[in-house]
């Protein structure tokens, strides 16, 4: 891996970026200190680069939302020394996208994306989990219920909404998962760009011969109908390939990882559904999955908390962090399941706010309905536990083994 660029000289100590402790999907310890007595520091990122890390919710709420912070691509920053001879296109998805390019493509989204679109679908999620769980438990137990369950369930949720080949997942998953690992894995995700836009070219190009009834077809016959062009279509194919998917899986593992932890949990929800949306919104808020995952980058010079961002600078504004600050949520780092008062960050916020908030909504509500009715006593087994990635600063379980009664079937 090359080295980074030297960095500005900023009078502001720097430390390694926080991690989740050991075996835990967190979130980092250091949160709450940061919060109360450095709430905008430098850190040192897994490759070498440094970054403004913001915790506290009202900067991280304002950072998100800034015109003076874009998104970077991973192929853009940090810079490298040899940057210029770099052709290259970069890994440019919806949260790289301004200007009219990325509203044009937003209001080609709203309605697949809408509240009504996705309770229309919300059927055919059902029938999927039923049949992805179905056949998890024809494998007998205990059994991996990441790999069984909580990883193709919202993969295969995407691929049907939005019509990427749910078979091709051999090909993009360990390449899309390259590119959201960049924090750590920056050259390797570098690299696999390329790969990625000739993919989803290749698949516009099938849709434009073959139509089908899913978002990438209605994508490709609206281009050049209006200002919608043909790098947008590419960079929404690309977004669900990067992220469409794997915040969903993650959200919906560390949910059932933390409803199994704490006790009764679980057997509430499963016993009273009417909590379920409140639940769903307290799990998003809670749930660490956000540590330190987006990226930004100063445009012109910002001043918060008496230092200086400079233009070119990175931001970390990290929204795990935020949505844990005592000034805003009481009892912050209690999974609280009726917790009323919840304006967590989770799906962002301004012009890039996350579009498939609804989509991610649904698929926590259905996965978490669909393994109560199948699995009304889940449970991790004596002698099993969860395995981890302790490198990656965003954590879900690698595994959870899982037994429940051999008697139950779905509702």
């Amino acid at each position: 891996m090359s080295s980074p660029p030297p960095e500005p000289v900023h009078d502001t100590p720097v430390i390694d970026m926080p991690l989740p402790p050991p075996g835990t999907m967190g979130p980092p310890t250091q949160y709450g200190w940061l919060r109360r007595e450095c709430p905008l520091t430098r850190v040192r990122l897994p490759f070498g680069a440094t970054a403004w890390y913001a915790t506290r919710y009202e900067d991280v709420r304002d950072l998100i939302a800034d015109p003076l912070l874009i998104r970077p691509t991973i192929n853009d920053w940090p810079p490298r020394p040899d940057q210029a001879a770099d052709d290259e296109p970069g890994l440019i998805t919806m949260m790289e996208l301004d200007g009219p390019q990325h509203a044009a493509l937003r209001r080609a989204l709203a309605e697949p994306f809408s509240v009504r679109a996705i309770r229309r679908r919300l059927p055919r999620l059902r029938r999927s989990a039923d049949r992805l769980l179905d056949e998890f438990v024809a494998g007998g137990q205990p059994g991996d219920l990441v790999g069984g369950f909580l990883e193709p369930f919202p993969l295969l949720a995407m691929c049907d909404l939005v019509g990427i080949p749910y078979e091709d997942r051999g090909y993009f998953l360990p390449r899309a998962d390259a590119t959201l690992g960049a924090l750590v894995t920056l050259d390797e995700g570098r690299q696999v760009t390329s790969q990625l836009r000739e993919y989803i070219a290749a698949l516009l190009d099938r849709k434009r011969r073959k139509p089908a009834d899913d978002i990438l077809t209605e994508l490709v016959h609206a281009w050049g109908r209006g200002p919608l062009d043909g790098e947008s279509v590419v960079a929404f194919g690309l977004s669900m390939l990067v992220a469409g998917y794997r915040t969903s899986t993650m959200f919906l593992a560390d949910a059932v990882v933390a409803l199994l932890a704490a006790p009764g949990q679980y057997a509430r929800l499963r016993d009273d559904r009417d909590l379920l949306p409140v639940a769903v919104e307290e799990l998003l808020r809670y749930l660490p999955v956000m540590n330190g995952v987006v990226v930004l980058q100063a445009v012109e010079d910002i001043e918060l908390h008496d230092r200086r961002i400079h233009a070119g600078d990175a931001v970390l504004p990290v929204l795990a962090s935020a949505n844990r600050d005592e000034r805003v949520f009481a009892d912050p780092d209690r999974l609280d399941l009726c917790r009323a008062d919840n304006p967590h960050l989770t799906f962002g916020r301004g012009a890039h706010n996350c579009i498939g908030a609804h989509l991610a909504r649904a698929q926590l509500t259905v996965g978490l309905e669909a393994l109560f009715d199948h699995f009304p006593d889940l449970h991790v087994p004596d002698g099993h536990r969860p395995t981890w990635d302790d490198e990656s600063p965003s954590k879900s379980p690698l595994t959870l083994p899982v037994s429940w009664r051999a008697t139950t079937a779905a509702a």
